[in-house]
């Protein structure tokens, strides 16, 4: 008896649906997607009871004859691409010609088309997959979708979807994505008959983000000047330092206008702004990336979510690189460059014939003992000295970069409590973390006397071994050398397990050794191992400034706290510590009045 048998057209077209038709936001995408490819100036989006009831997409693009009009329904019937050549270098949002007949196979669909030069239009009518009927239709140029009680005849999906609140929220968030990506283009979106947002076309990217993000994020932000590095063009807005969200709801990275989920995209994101995104949070970012489309293979996911690149090294670094000029080369108070100047340095910053940079009280402050830095770092600075690899380590011999203190734009006010400074400044009220402060500090003068020397692990007393799974231990056997220049002594002991007899010097021995090490092995795979060592070098150098800023007493007066603002201010990252968190925070005028009930 035969077994195998064809599939029906219908049955086939729900089967791939699945695919392409997750949820309601899905053909959300699909539509609006096929909107901006027929060039529209306007699109307005329409939903009911979240896009079960229904979803209406309506756009002013070129529109569609009769013929093509029908054509589009079917399966792998597409104007985008002709031959493998073009699906090697796609340019267009869609390109697969499946999104229109899959979701008319799980839904009520009515296509409703003109041409600007035609006479009349085309209606098309599909239930099911089943075409009902085509007629003459009397519409505005361009082409109008309804899509209604999507998966009434698939009910296995149906009750699988979320409330009717939740599945507009990914609706929302498919027109935000696709509104910031085109800021040229008019859109609108209306729930249940309530307005959520119009936006009007030809405005600026700033402005879109201002109209969808809200004032206080743009205010936050620095532009990324169009830039080309390595074939690659970056060009968008990041959160400042000291700008980040628990979650990734305004990160957003666009692959030549296609927003795309990458993890080449957030490793190179969270290298540029290194210490100064806290663990565990998302930056703030609208990154437009154009590159070469026979670079990228976009046709590797069904929602065309996730891209593959040619090299996806080459475009991280140039990505890192672009963003980290952009995050240090403004800051959000004005201040005169720093001047490097050279010097030697016993136990003070600065020799006593250059104190007159920086004053008394915060030469006091700016005291400290060698010991509690990195042994690598103290040695790295005497060999940069002169001392030679070997040589003991003098700190009187260490060499330091002095920068000149920068002028304090605030009134200061009075200490607040054991941690914080109040200060005025001329947009409201600023508030310093003295402790957070000292260590920004501390660790930039801390960078400056070391290089990329490996870290000096500790020996442990006992080792200790891992038994890992044999694909990890595949994984993690070409960076074992990688390891150790880190300060981890990994080596192989027997099939599958490690041995490590040696951890960083800011490391405990623990239960958890097991776990950093597999996220050690996570970043390696991803990031590479340049800057996984640098993060781990940066790592050690936090933790020994941390313990250093607790024990410097906060400022006690005035001319103490000014100065140290002044020396904060000429760091190259002062509005955040090593760990990410900020290190001002202010308040403006106009939030206070806010809180007081004031116009």
């Amino acid at each position: 008896m035969q077994k195998i048998k064809v599939m029906s057209e219908v049955l086939a077209s729900q089967v791939a649906a699945g695919e392409v038709v997750e949820r309601p936001a899905s053909v959300v995408r699909e539509l609006v997607e096929n909107s901006i490819d027929a060039g529209a100036g306007r699109i307005d989006v329409l939903v009911r009871r979240g896009g079960t009831a229904l979803i209406r997409v309506v756009d002013d693009g070129v529109g569609m004859g009769r013929d093509d009009a029908l054509l589009c329904v079917e399966r792998h019937a597409t104007s985008k691409i002709r031959t493998s050549g073009d699906l090697a270098a796609i340019r267009t949002m869609g390109f697969r010609g499946e999104a229109l007949p899959s979701i008319a196979s799980v839904a009520r669909f009515v296509l409703k088309t003109r041409e600007r030069e035609a006479l009349h239009g085309t209606e098309v009518v599909v239930d099911g997959g089943q075409l009902v009927a085509v007629s003459d239709a009397g519409e505005a140029p361009g082409t109008q979708v309804e899509v209604r009680s999507l998966f009434y005849n698939v009910p296995a999906r149906r009750k699988f979807l979320r409330a009717e609140a939740t599945e507009f929220s990914h609706i929302e968030q498919q027109v935000r994505v696709h509104a910031l990506a085109y800021p040229e283009l008019a859109f609108s979106l209306t729930h249940d008959e309530r307005l959520v947002f119009q936006l009007p076309g030809g405005s600026g990217l700033l402005e879109r983000i201002r109209g969808l993000a809200g004032v206080e994020v743009a205010e936050r932000l620095r532009e990324i000047p169009e830039t080309t590095e390595a074939g690659i063009t970056v060009q968008g807005f990041l959160g400042e330092p000291g700008t980040s969200r628990s979650n990734r709801s305004l990160c957003y990275c666009f692959l030549n206008r296609r927003p795309v989920e990458s993890a080449v995209f957030t490793m190179a994101l969270r290298g540029a702004y290194g210490e100064a995104l806290p663990r565990g949070q998302w930056p703030v970012a609208f990154l437009f990336i154009g590159i070469d489309p026979g670079e990228v293979d976009v046709n590797v996911h069904p929602a065309k979510r996730e891209v593959r690149f040619r090299s996806s090294q080459a475009v991280q670094a140039a990505l890192t690189s672009v963003c980290a000029a952009a995050l240090q080369g403004r800051r959000a108070v004005p201040v005169p460059e720093p001047v490097p100047v050279v010097v030697p340095v016993a136990r003070w910053v600065v020799p006593p014939e250059q104190r007159t940079l920086i004053p008394e009280p915060e030469q006091r402050a700016l005291r400290h003992d060698w010991s509690d830095f990195p042994a690598a770092a103290v040695a790295a600075a005497a060999v940069a000295a002169g001392g030679g690899e070997g040589a003991p380590v003098e700190p009187a011999k260490a060499v330091a970069a002095v920068r000149k203190p920068a002028e304090v734009p605030f009134r200061m006010l009075s200490r607040l409590g054991d941690v914080y400074w109040l200060m005025e400044g001329e947009e409201g009220l600023v508030v310093l973390d003295c402790r957070a402060a000292r260590e920004r500090i501390l660790y930039e003068e801390a960078r400056a006397r070391r290089s990329g020397e490996p870290l000096a692990g500790q020996i442990l007393l006992s080792p200790i071994t891992l038994q890992l799974a044999p694909r990890e231990f595949d994984l993690l056997r070409p960076h074992l050398p990688a390891l150790r220049r880190m300060g981890v002594g990994a080596s192989e002991f027997g099939a599958n397990t490690v041995m490590v007899d040696s951890l960083p010097p800011f490391w405990e021995a623990d239960g958890s050794t097991a776990e950093r090490i597999s996220g050690l092995l996570a970043d390696l795979r991803e990031a590479g191992e340049p800057l996984t060592l640098r993060r781990l070098d940066d790592d050690a150098v936090a933790a020994a400034v941390a313990r250093q800023a607790a024990k410097i007493p906060v400022p006690s007066d005035a001319a103490e706290a000014r100065a140290l603002v002044s020396s904060l201010l000429s760091c190259e990252m002062p509005y955040c510590c090593p760990d990410g968190n900020p290190t001002l925070i202010q308040i403006s005028f106009q939030e206070l009045a806010r809180k007081f009930g004031r116009r």
